[in-house]
């Protein structure tokens, strides 16, 4: 059976497909001792392509080749693999990111055969051609096969974890020459990110031209905010606005190729308990929504030794998700502009690279800095399987809309949309709640327009679509789009009485017995209480 897909005003459907055969079978026969099945896998000018390519034989178990980069139950190799396996039956996906249709189909290996087969990859979206750029921000595999792991999965920027608390690769190889490699015209990999990850949650690093001295800390002490002044301190360029508390809207950078990024910190996901913390201090960046609980073939269906959910409001499968968002919001609605972003933790976790990944709007003037000016912008959209190209006013997500006090703004929102899936629903979001739930035949109809959404105050919106499945929760999200509608931003006092609760609750819990060091840490929580009890004050929404 061939590919299907349908297209309309947009809208892109991918149905199932399979390789060359009756009822879904590819079929090859090679040898068992010994023989071979080489796989090539080709683009649309017949040029070899990377890959990735998940093995399982006749019980369902993962199958590791060797010679190319395993993790969990797949591997990537660079257009041709040559699979030397035992007599059976095995199953097979081949996938290259999100934006190419996935292939399934089976073989069967017998005594004394051999033989070869060519994959075609079919994109059925090209987002950088629409000025959209991917990353992942939350990596753990080698630095050797990074380039191969990105041009197997379309990724355009991948900060490789280096160090890591008391793990640091370069312990004793010395720090790389060169920590920023740009592979072919559009690949980017950076190997000397870091993670700060102990009892208050983690920390992502980027752009730093060294690993920060976090070796020996403990789990509370010191604070994480400690790290966070040194790693300002060190960074090789100047700080911009903090944590989008500005009053401007975000500026749109435009520097060289030949230009370093700045420190970047992203929160690696809403519900550590640090969190409230982090944002308070001002020198956080963004926020792990699409994070390494999101994969690819199930959830990780606890909050981890961070803040936990309600299971009644936010139950299974798709529970933590929805916490991770539930809290994201209550960010937003105090006033917060945070960008959100994505990562996989593959090498820790078992996503593949880029499972979980932001796109950066960066239009035709892609580079290394510009993509993360473009992130610290908000111009983004997460994702693990749909693909969204939001416009609202002819805007991307990141803008400002603003007005006189007592004035009103009605935004128009517009969307490409090209999934895999089925979508269960597109919704669009003001302040929290959902205003419309567009049925994917009402939005085709409407020529990829969704409601239009009127704001007599200040907010802010986002766009959001859900798939049908069922075992993790896959979506894409934009960045948000924000209103401001006189001189104030809208504070929700529900939303900050929430932050005030929880950093409350997370200084009861400290975990430290020297008097010191106790009252050296307390003095954060306390920071952030006030900065939360200054929110509450200044409320001016339910």
């Amino acid at each position: 059976m061939p590919w299907k897909t349908a297209r309309c005003l947009g809208v892109s459907l991918i149905v199932a497909g399979v390789l060359n055969g009756l009822g879904g079978a590819m079929v090859d026969r090679a040898h068992a001792a010994g023989g071979e099945l080489e796989i090539r896998t080709v683009d649309e000018n017949g040029q070899l392509t990377p890959a990735r390519m998940h093995l399982r034989d006749e019980q369902g178990r993962p199958v590791r080749v060797r010679d190319y980069p395993y993790w969990n139950d797949h591997f990537v190799f660079p257009g041709k693999a040559i699979l030397k396996l035992k007599t059976g039956t095995y199953r097979f996906e081949i996938e290259r990111g999100p934006e190419y249709r996935t292939h399934h189909g089976h073989f069967i290996i017998e005594p004394n055969a051999g033989d070869n087969h060519e994959v075609a990859l079919s994109r059925f979206v090209d987002m950088k051609s629409e000025g959209w750029w991917s990353g992942d921000l939350h990596i753990h595999r080698s630095p050797d096969d990074i380039e191969l792991l990105m041009r197997a999965e379309d990724l355009h920027v991948a900060p490789v974890i280096t160090w890591w608390n008391d793990n640091n690769h370069w312990a004793e190889r010395g720090l790389p020459e060169h920590a920023l490699h740009q592979y072919g015209e559009h690949y980017f990999a950076h190997l000397l990110a870091g993670e700060d990850e102990r009892e208050g949650g983690a920390l992502l690093y980027f752009n730093l031209e060294q690993p920060l001295a976090i070796t020996g800390a403990s789990r509370e002490y010191p604070s994480p905010v400690e790290f966070l002044k040194l790693a300002r301190k060190s960074a090789a360029t100047p700080e911009s606005a903090e944590n989008g508390e500005s009053d401007d809207e975000p500026p749109v950078n435009r520097l060289t190729a030949g230009e370093s990024a700045p420190l970047h910190v992203d929160i690696e996901k809403p519900f550590w308990w640090d969190m409230p913390i982090w944002v308070a201090s001002g020198m956080t960046h963004s926020i792990g929504v699409a994070n390494n609980h999101l994969q690819r073939d199930e959830m990780l269906s606890n909050e981890a030794w961070g803040k936990p959910r309600d299971r009644i409001t936010y139950p299974d499968p798709h529970g933590n998700g929805r916490w991770s968002q539930a809290i994201y919001f209550h960010l937003l609605n105090c006033g917060v502009r945070m960008p959100p972003s994505a990562g996989s933790a593959s090498g820790v976790l078992k996503n593949p690279v880029g499972y979980n990944r932001v796109y950066v709007h960066c239009g035709d003037d892609f580079s290394y800095a510009n993509w993360w000016a473009g992130l610290r912008a908000g111009r983004v959209v997460i994702t693990n399987g749909p693909l969204l190209r939001p416009e609202v006013n002819g805007e991307l997500p990141g803008h400002v809309f603003t007005a006189d006090a007592g004035q009103s703004i009605e935004l128009i929102p517009a969307l490409k949309l090209s999934t895999k899936e089925k979508i269960a629903y597109l919704e669009v979001i003001r302040n929290g709640e959902v205003v419309d739930e567009v049925r994917l035949e009402d939005y085709a109809r409407a020529g990829g327009r969704l409601p239009p959404v009127t704001f007599n105050e200040s907010g802010w919106l986002v766009i959001r679509a859900v798939t049908n499945n069922t075992k993790t929760f896959r979506f894409a999200m934009t960045g948000p789009y924000y209103v401001q509608i006189g001189y104030q931003r809208r504070i929700s006092r529900a939303s900050a009485q929430f932050f005030l609760d929880w950093v409350t609750e997370r200084a009861r819990r400290l975990k430290l017995d020297d008097p010191k060091q106790h009252a050296e840490v307390l003095r954060y929580h306390r920071a952030a209480r006030d900065f939360w009890q200054a929110k509450l004050e200044a409320a001016n929404a339910p």
